[in-house]
């Protein structure tokens, strides 16, 4: 990659996986449940949704609203090398049932080893619209300082340019469409694991399955999925073989 050697090296793959803070509508606070009817009246564009839709709904979309949702899992990762070439991809993450636990570890890893938004930064697939915001929002729910490379607050668009997006890099200045990781991944014939389960099954795995080792295992692979479309759109070659490891500790 020539002289964005050095940036590649500098950059930190993310992914955070939500769920709906409670299980269900029915264990919401009254003053929640009240203000949940509203954003579901709003989901739905129907302002006669009754309590039962709109507690079918909070299981399906809570859980991408963080003031109703929680963090769950958050992976990184980052390229390996041996000399200039790539050889390797490392991953580990933070989860649990405790998101204050997972944050404030995660808060640790960013203040010890990136912490420098001039030479360091983020890349993640629609991290400026989705996984950085929600980061932040629940940072200051949880009374937790945001870390200085998440704290974009009041920022101008040149003093975030550490935080690199596939998504944005994709629209190529087209903000009509959204395009999916998974979508993206495969235009660009981008080999992925192939999984039972996406977002918009986490919720029930979560709280139903109380499955987090599978929550992890996916989140792991969409890390690695954004790694390799970012060098894609770069147009730098994937690596032949590349030696993918975790560093994730299961209880």
């Amino acid at each position: 990659m020539g002289k964005d050697k050095k940036r590649l090296s500098d950059l930190l793959f993310v992914d955070i996986e939500t769920a709906g803070g409670v299980a269900d509508y029915n264990e919401l606070s009254d003053t929640m449940k009240s203000l949940w009817m509203i954003k579901a009246r709003q989901i739905s564009k129907n302002k006669e949704l009754d309590s039962i839709a709109g507690a079918e709904l909070f299981s399906q979309r809570a859980g991408i609203y963080s003031e109703f949702a929680k963090v769950v899992c958050i992976s990184v990762g980052y390229f390996t090398f041996t000399k200039s070439k790539i050889t390797g991809f490392r991953c580990k993450s933070f989860y649990g049932d405790d998101e204050a636990q997972i944050l404030k570890q995660f808060s640790t890893l960013l203040k010890q080893h990136f912490d420098k938004p001039n030479k360091q930064g983020l890349c993640g697939h629609n991290i400026k619209e989705f996984d950085i915001p929600f980061l932040c929002r629940r940072f200051t729910i949880q009374g937790i300082k945001v870390p200085k490379l998440l704290d974009i607050s009041g920022k101008k668009p040149w003093q975030v340019e550490h935080l690199v997006d596939t998504l944005v890099l994709w629209r190529f200045g087209d903000y009509k469409n959204y395009t999916s990781l998974a979508l993206l991944a495969a235009v660009l014939d981008v080999p992925t694991p192939k999984d039972d389960i996406d977002g918009s099954d986490i919720h029930e795995v979560y709280w139903k399955e109380e499955n987090l080792k599978r929550i992890v295992t996916y989140c792991e692979k969409d890390v690695l999925t954004v790694a390799k479309v970012f060098l894609r759109i770069k147009n730098a070659k994937l690596p032949e073989e590349l030696i993918v490891s975790s560093q994730t500790e299961f209880a």
